[in-house]
This record gives C-alpha cells, structure tokens and sequence, in this order.
C-alpha cells in the first residue's frame, strides 16, 4: 500500500495481486491521528497488504524537512499499529507529475483536486514496486526500515 501523506490529505494506492502496478484508491481526509491510524489500518487489512510504502517529501537538495517528518512519523505509527514492514520513497515531484497525468487526460480541474494525492500515492507505490523489480536500476532509491526481506 503506497501513501502519499499531506497534512489535510492522504492519497491511498494499492498494487495489483502481482505487485506490477500502483492504482490509486481513495484520498483519506485527515481528521487526527487516531482516526487517520484507524482508516488507514482497516484499509490495508481489507486488502490484504503486506507492506507499506510512504512517499518521503525530501526538499531538492535531498534534505528532509517537516513534511519528511510529518511521513516517517505516521509511517511508523501505522507499522506499529498493523505489523507491517514500511518504506520510504523519495516522493520529490510525484504530485507535479500527477498533475501533469491527469491534465493529459483531460481531467476537470474539479477532479483532479478530488484524486490528485491517490495518483501521487500511486506513483509512488509505482516506483518502489519498479525498483524491486529491478534492482539498482530506479531512480529514487528506497529507505528500508525494520528487518524484512523484499517481497
């Protein structure tokens, strides 16, 4: 399951049974931590996941700042909480590149605010899932955290 976490929002993406592709899912609006730990957790237990991939929001020069923080701070908290190994993936221009998808797809401005954060999630998951794929060959390179193998 790939999150795309924001401060008001996060976009939920979940792989195919092959672990192929990223497809967005839903965009959870962020209520407190509680709740959004709840949500996030019975989503991912009703699809079966099995590993947990946050988008990291590094700045350009590859420092972390507080959104960084904002993620690995949930992405620990949701771990902890479902037992699920979690990673990190540089998520820099992911929500650009998202923007850009859908205005080629001719998306309403109205829509693309609906589905903007689970086609960034998307886009992550897409990545990590790629690098597993084919390792050393991405482009962004994932943060493991805890003791567990690729699957």
């Amino acid at each position: 399951m790939g999150l795309d976490v924001g401060t008001k929002t996060v976009g939920v993406a979940v792989s195919d049974e092959l672990g192929m592709t990223g497809q967005a899912v839903t965009t959870l609006r962020r209520t407190n931590l509680r709740a959004d730990l709840d949500a996030l957790a019975d989503l991912a237990a009703e699809r079966g996941v099995s590993q947990l991939v946050v988008g990291l929001p590094r700045n350009m020069d590859g420092s972390e700042g507080p959104s960084a923080a904002l993620a690995r701070a949930l992405g620990e908290k949701l771990a902890e909480r479902t037992g699920l190994p979690v990673a990190y993936w540089d998520e820099r221009l992911t929500t650009r590149e998202a923007q850009r998808a859908l205005i080629e797809a001719d998306v309403s401005r109205a829509r693309r605010r609906k589905v903007i954060d689970q086609v960034a999630a998307a886009l992550i998951l897409q990545g990590w899932l790629d690098a597993q794929a084919h390792p050393g060959g991405g482009a962004g390179a994932p943060e493991r955290e805890g003791d567990w193998s690729d699957s």
